[in-house]
């Protein structure tokens, strides 16, 4: 793969902080300013697909919504298949599907349970790691469809909030192109 032109440090420059959104002291971190950023999305997607590469996936999978900007990008740029993990009733099949915790209530994730063979490895990737429950679920609902989900790569990562550190306790190495501090 080729070099990106922009660093890290410059793709966190990319991001733009909303603050006290979505509540009161609450620092909203925003990509639409890095993905609308034509060399910063692209600089973004080459150091996934790079990190995904070298996990040796054969498959990606990403979250609604937002996973499936990067996630899909960096499939078609390493040439390899991307499943998407969907909110319930989106998909025109039978579904197979995890409920899990929110914060506040719960949800449920499906996807198409035959685009997945026994043994796949399929790595995760989402825009960012906050509470680590859509990624864990997302996990959960992989490895019972039978993949082998070992990484899971994000443009961000909100360390204080505790996912990556609860990916890495379901056996899942976590990598992030940026860190921020606080909520």
């Amino acid at each position: 793969m080729t070099s990106p032109a922009l660093t890290p440090d410059q793709l966190k420059a990319l991001v733009r902080t909303v603050p006290d959104w979505p509540a009161r002291g609450v620092q909203f971190r925003d990509i639409t300013t890095l993905i609308a950023d034509g060399d910063g999305l692209a600089a973004t997607i080459a150091y996934l697909a790079d990190r995904v590469d070298a996990a040796d996936a054969q498959m990606v999978a990403g979250m609604e919504a937002r996973g499936f900007i990067f996630g899909a990008a960096v499939a078609a740029r390493l040439g390899l298949g991307f499943l998407p993990i969907r909110k319930p009733g989106k998909l025109p099949i039978e579904t197979l599907g995890i409920d899990y915790a929110l914060e506040y209530g719960a949800d449920r994730l499906e996807i198409d349970p035959g685009a997945v063979t026994d043994g796949m490895r399929i790595a995760l990737v989402d825009d960012l790691i906050a509470t680590g429950g859509t990624a864990c679920a997302s996990a959960a609902l992989l490895r019972k469809a039978g993949a082998m989900v070992e990484t899971a790569h994000f443009v961000i990562d909100l360390p204080d909030l505790g996912g990556a550190d609860r990916l890495r306790r379901d056996d899942i190495a976590v990598d992030a192109l940026m860190a921020f501090d606080g909520e």
